[in-house]
């Protein structure tokens, strides 16, 4: 398959001021050495506890946050480091769905407004209020009803799906959707998802869809990348992710999705992580999970394990003693 997108080595540090004089003491590391490939037309997945950088991942991306160091490529070429005017030209092929739809528009535009946005950005303003009503028909909304109201006038789904008639407006190749399910009702969600993978057959769309919820990542992502404390922990196929997973914290994630069946969930065994998540700002030195992993040792406490195949093809993982069949239940979500 053909790369749309490369992320090598990915920092993000966020200085810690203190003092009338506003002196940095130290560093939040928000991304700490993260290295993923997006290919053309799949949806990459990204789950992991809050506060694990998946957030400060999607705005680096698109250029709403600076990298501290590493390269991000996109169709080949490295926009890290571009200018004004050179991000501008990439931002045509890359948009963004944002977490929020109540704060994500501007509660002054009409809806109609709020579409048009990146089409007079790019002066692509010929029949643009039949562009309009098209973007609106094509994520559910009426048109003719819909074209002048406000936002406060829409439920949260409603006000989801003009986020994603904005993102889709210039035809880009790239979306990234920061958990955009996240804030709505489960049955709103199951409508966004089915539109957002509606779209992606019709426009030929490339993910990247970060969430909290395993079951809508599961359904929706053709791999998985799950992160902690700025970093990847694992990689894999959907169809291996909840069986075959391979690190223990992936583990303990799955652990905790409840099995609809009562007698299945009574029969399996839920992994509890002992301590707290430790600050971003002093990181565990080795392997930063060693701190709550039940299968850690002291080799792990100084040493860094590399994200690689441990026994499956196609499945990367960072942990010097992966999780083995032989020691786990299975469970399906």
């Amino acid at each position: 398959m053909t790369s749309l997108l490369e992320i090598n080595d990915l920092h993000v540090h966020f200085p810690i001021k203190k003092g009338a004089l506003q002196r940095t003491t130290g560093y939040i590391k928000a991304l700490n050495g993260i290295n993923l490939t997006v290919n053309k037309g799949e949806t990459l997945g990204i789950v992991g506890e809050s506060g694990c950088g998946k957030s400060t991942l999607a705005r680096s991306i698109v250029g709403l946050q600076k990298p501290t160091s590493g390269e991000i490529k996109f169709e080949g070429n490295t926009y890290t480091n571009a200018s004004a005017r050179q991000f501008h030209e990439l931002r045509r092929n890359m948009q963004m769905v944002f977490q929020d739809p109540y704060t994500s528009l501007n509660p002054r535009m009409k809806v109609s407004d709020s579409i048009a946005a990146p089409l007079k950005a790019y002066k692509k303003t010929n029949q643009l209020k039949t562009r309009v009503k098209e973007l609106m028909e094509m994520v559910g909304l009426n048109p003719d009803d819909h074209y002048h109201r406000l936002p406060h006038e829409f439920s949260g789904g409603q006000r989801q799906r003009i986020g994603i008639a904005r993102a889709i407006a210039l035809e880009p190749k790239l979306i990234i959707c920061d958990e955009p399910v996240s804030a709505l009702d489960v049955s709103v969600q199951a409508q966004v998802i089915n539109l957002l993978q509606d779209l992606q057959k019709k426009l030929n769309l490339t993910y990247v869809f970060i969430a909290h919820d395993l079951s809508v990542i599961n359904h929706i992502a053709d791999r998985i990348a799950v992160m902690y404390l700025g970093k990847v922990m694992e990689q894999s196929q959907r169809d291996t992710f909840d069986k075959k997973a391979q690190h223990p914290y992936t583990n303990a994630l799955l652990s905790a999705v409840p099995i609809p069946d009562p007698e299945k969930e009574r029969e399996r065994e839920q992994i509890v992580l002992k301590g707290e998540l430790p600050s971003p700002s002093n990181p565990p030195s080795g392997c930063v999970f060693h701190t709550r992993c039940p299968r850690a040792t002291e080799y792990c406490k100084t040493h860094v394990p590399n994200i690689e195949e441990r026994g499956i093809p196609g499945q990367t993982v960072a942990c010097f003693y992966p999780v083995q069949q032989e020691d786990k239940q299975k469970v399906t979500i």
